[in-house]
């Protein structure tokens, strides 16, 4: 008889991706399914990026490479993170993963043990209690109030602390609710996790990505205290259009690094060589094609949050990052998950249940899709629920 590990039976699959997976599946059947459900720029990747994919593939590069990355690619995180965030790193802190997943993964594998606890603020990214779980440690889910723009309460923050804390994880911009922290909020929460020695899991991976004017700032450019303890998170896939690439990094504690550095050499060694080198393009070169592609999200979040406040069952905050809105149903009268199905299975329209990131009266789209499916995909939810 066949048994699995008690590990990877508390872990639940992602929904996010299950529902994409249905709506591709419905549209191969021949149905018009508008998705709002996937986390990915519908841009191509950049040309100059991939003539330089095609060029290290010309030149044969395409061998291993260090397990944590190459020292170009290092470098040029570094030169990235300097003049975005004003953060001095080396190529020593630098580690190169699959994706910035991979690289939470990594981190959490690598810091947490039995007994250890995790704060997550809800809403949250769907792989960040499972991965969690997977590191062997306990998920805490610290709620945040849609009246508080979903924000961490330094109040609620204290109490959640213990003994067996070992790390909070920050998202900011959030996935899924599009909030960006402010330099004093971060200040804040910094001071807490320097006074109670935690580690921060700060996942930037949306922070080139922000809007109307506000300036971005890292927890970890805050001073020497927090960066000891902090666990930057980040990479190509979502500013850069480059999702399949597999290309994230962290930067952390070189202490933190090689272990990581270690762990990665032992499960999926380098990141594709050919992908690294694309990468160095994306982070070294001109960064117009990032704000093509901000001012262009700018516009669809613009027209999607107006059109969605102007259905009477529904209220949506306006996000400041990422690329999702996440719209309260409370008035529905329908739960997140049911409300999703109907969607998707009446309206033909995909969106992710908000019970799957820890709110339950909301869902999420995403705005990474043409202004004309957005128009049409709203015009579907305005008249289900009318007809509902």
């Amino acid at each position: 008889m066949l048994t699995l590990s008690k590990k990877i039976l508390s872990v639940s699959p992602s929904q996010t991706l299950a529902i994409t997976a249905k709506a591709k599946a419905m549209k191969q059947q021949g149905i018009n399914v508008l998705s709002f459900a996937a986390g990915e720029p519908d841009f191509d990747t950049p040309d100059h990026i991939k003539k330089i994919a095609c060029k290290a593939i010309a030149d044969g590069l395409t061998r291993y490479t260090p397990a944590g990355g190459t020292i170009e690619l290092k470098k040029a995180v570094c030169q990235r993170v300097a003049k975005n965030y004003n953060l001095s790193y080396t190529p020593e802190n630098i580690v190169i993963s699959c994706g910035a997943k991979h690289s939470i993964y990594n981190v959490l594998q690598v810091l947490c043990e039995e007994g250890d606890e995790v704060i997550i603020p809800s809403p949250y990214w769907v792989s960040y209690p499972e991965q969690v779980k997977l590191a062997g440690a306990t998920p805490k889910i610290l709620e945040t109030k849609e009246e508080n723009n979903f924000k961490i309460n330094p109040e609620e923050l204290n109490k959640q602390i213990s003994a067996k804390t070992k790390m909070l994880i920050l998202n900011t911009p959030s996935n899924p609710t599009g909030i960006v922290y402010t330099k004093q909020e971060l200040k804040t929460i910094a001071e807490i996790a320097v006074k109670n020695k935690i580690y921060v899991l700060s996942d930037e991976i949306y922070a080139d990505l922000i809007y109307d004017d506000l300036i971005y700032s890292s927890i970890a450019a805050l001073g020497e205290d927090i960066k000891q303890y902090t666990i930057l998170i980040n990479g190509v896939s979502k500013s850069y259009a480059m999702t399949g690439w597999r290309i994230g990094y962290l930067a952390a504690d070189p202490q933190i690094a090689k272990a990581v550095t270690t762990l990665q050499s032992h499960s999926t060694s380098n990141p594709t060589s050919i992908a690294q080198y694309a990468s160095v393009a994306a982070l070294a070169e001109s960064q117009d094609c990032v704000i093509k592609m901000k001012e262009a999200f700018k516009e669809r979040r613009n027209y999607l949050v107006d059109r969605l406040n102007n259905i009477p069952q529904i209220s949506c905050l306006k996000p400041q990052g990422a690329f999702y809105v996440f719209p309260n149903i409370s008035q529905t009268g329908i739960d997140s998950v049911t409300l999703a199905s109907e969607l998707l299975e009446k309206a033909h329209v995909a969106v992710v249940p908000g019970k799957e990131f820890g709110a339950d009266t909301n869902i999420r789209l995403s705005y990474a899709t043409s202004m004309k499916d957005i128009e049409e995909g709203v015009d579907r939810i305005e008249d289900f629920l009318k007809k509902r």
